[in-house]
């Protein structure tokens, strides 16, 4: 059953990526008291200042009775010299914008009941207006109107919007150390596999007691990817329904796989087992124990998994379990399913980000609309758009397969809603399962510098920045495998190939075969050759 729901729940597992938005920092102020509030704006239009100091402070009018699609019924007295608020509709923002400076005011908000888009226009419009222009929201203006009511300051600025946030880097140690280590964990298993074989402990009963699974078949590889596609595509089309089913095996299996990861530390540190008898059966008091913290944890962030200030942390802990268990008891018999598994999966991860979008009504990617969820707006222009809602909302269900840490650089999230970088769960699992086979191939051939693992570990560290780096450079998401896979494969291969192994490492093993006279491919006594190579 645990086998099956992790199949489930990785066939739900899609990479993602980062979007820039253009929000920036409304101050209204009276004497010493101010309030901050979220707008919207578009650096096309006049640039705001970049620091609070900096910006020009004006008095606020209020003109929202009128659209300001033309000047009638405004007198330019009234306006002149002063930053005015109107509402949203009837004529574009250039428009709009073109009259107010015409009547002399230095500042447009144009204030909105529906959700604030980053207000845009024909590239002849831009130069023609020369007073920034924002949106913001009508419930936000009449806050501040029953805070400070008449005679209200106002100040507009955007500070500097970090390309590169700190984020990242806790994003790329977190998938680094969870696929070094997940390989790390599978050659141990390995290794303890080998070792119960040679002290007669019977390898074969003790892999199927574990239940750890091992893909050796192509046609099996074929069919899990086919699973994947329809999977994904239903998600697409059914994805209010899906989602909740999704949560539910997330709990299960990363509860479940929370465990397992916890109950090893504890055992290899040699932590007390104490057992009780129920019923004439010995229960393990640690087990029990570690069982209800494991899913006290899944429960508390099934509950409060739309609390964005702090659940991440829940989720990412959940996560990198779920990932290390999968990588640990999923295995790959040999480099040939590596091979077809991998590059498989980079044509589906493609395929769903770049091809997919001239299929869709909306222009946004299948696959960033499944991670993200319905909501996931910005990515139709390449992240260079923002949509925030007008009034609250209550926050929409998103698939638990990324991992999600909040951008420390971004200024305005406490007024416009947190924003995160993620990653996919795909991006740590698919190469991971290629890393775990390298960990074990080196235990197979007594390797004692682990020079597979090492070096498929340091490829994928080189493909995570490779990615990174063409994501801020394009400002657009990257389909992370595109520079995962060859990394990683060609990398391995290499290694195989320059130490004379590529024979046994495309080979490996296979389940089937795997029985307890099962010795490593090569023995320590290897030819004079294969001593040399291991300088390689």
């Amino acid at each position: 059953m645990e086998e099956v729901v992790r199949v489930v729940l990785l066939l739900a597992i899609f990479s993602t990526s980062q979007v820039n938005c253009q929000e920036a920092i409304l101050r209204i102020s009276k004497g010493s008291e101010y309030k901050e509030f979220c707008i919207v704006h578009n650096h096309s239009w006049t640039p705001l200042s970049p620091t609070l100091d900096a910006a020009v402070q004006y008095p606020l009018v209020n003109l929202t009775s009128s659209l300001l699609c033309n000047a009638s019924g405004v007198s330019p007295d009234v306006v002149k010299g002063k930053a005015v608020v109107v509402m949203r509709g009837d004529c574009t923002f250039s428009e709009k914008a073109l009259v107010a400076q015409n009547l002399g005011a230095t500042t447009l908000l144009i204030a909105s009941n529906k959700s604030l888009i980053t207000p845009s226009a024909n590239d002849s419009e831009y130069p023609k207006v020369q007073i920034p222009l924002a949106l913001m929201r009508y419930r936000d203006f009449v806050e501040a109107q029953q805070v400070f009511g008449e005679g209200m300051q106002v100040k507009l600025y955007a500070p500097p919007y970090a390309k590169i946030d700190p984020s990242i880097a806790v994003i790329l140690l977190i998938s680094v150390l969870t696929v070094s280590l997940g390989g790390f964990w599978s050659g141990a298993s390995e290794r303890d596999r080998l070792n119960s074989v040679a002290l007669g402990g019977g390898g074969g009963d003790n892999k199927g007691d574990s239940g750890e699974l091992s893909l050796y078949s192509p046609l099996k590889v074929v069919i899990f990817v086919a699973m994947m596609c329809g999977m994904l595509v239903l998600m697409y089309f059914f994805y209010n329904i899906l989602v909740y089913i999704i949560i539910a095996i997330f709990c299960f299996a990363s509860a479940s796989a929370l465990f397992s990861c916890i109950d090893a530390v504890m055992e290899k540190c040699g932590c007390s087992t104490l057992s009780v008898s129920v019923q004439g059966k010995n229960v393990s008091v640690r087990s029990l124990l570690l069982a209800a913290v494991c899913i006290s944890i899944a429960v508390v962030w099934g509950v409060y998994r739309n609390e964005d200030r702090w659940i991440w942390i829940l989720q990412d802990l959940l996560g990198i379990a779920f990932c290390l268990n999968f990588m640990k008891t999923i295995s790959l018999s040999n480099f040939k399913i590596c091979v077809i598994l991998l590059s498989l999966l980079l044509l589906y991860d493609v395929f769903f980000v770049f091809i997919t979008p001239f299929f869709t009504k909306n222009g946004v990617s299948i696959m960033v609309q499944v991670a993200l969820g319905p909501d996931a707006s910005g990515e139709k222009t390449q992240g260079n758009m923002v949509e925030i809602p007008a009034e609250p909302q209550a926050p929409s269900e998103k698939l638990p397969v990324v991992m999600r840490v909040p951008r420390f650089s971004a200024w305005a999230q406490n007024l416009c809603g947190m924003q995160f970088s993620i990653l996919g769960y795909g991006d740590i699992i698919v190469p991971g399962l290629l890393v775990a086979y390298c960990s074990r191939f080196d235990v197979w051939i007594n390797s004692s510098k682990k020079i597979y693992f090492v070096s498929c570990c340091i490829a994928y560290l080189l493909g995570m920045i490779l990615t990174f780096a063409v994501m801020l450079l394009s400002g657009m998401g990257q389909p992370a495998l595109l520079y995962l896979v060859p990394f990683t494969l060609i990398t391995s291969a290499v290694v195989a190939g320059c130490r004379g192994e590529m024979k046994q490492f495309w080979a490996g093993t296979t389940y089937e075969v795997l029985d307890s006279t099962r010795e490593p491919l090569l023995s320590e006594g290897r030819t004079g050759r294969s001593v040399e190579a291991e300088r390689c």
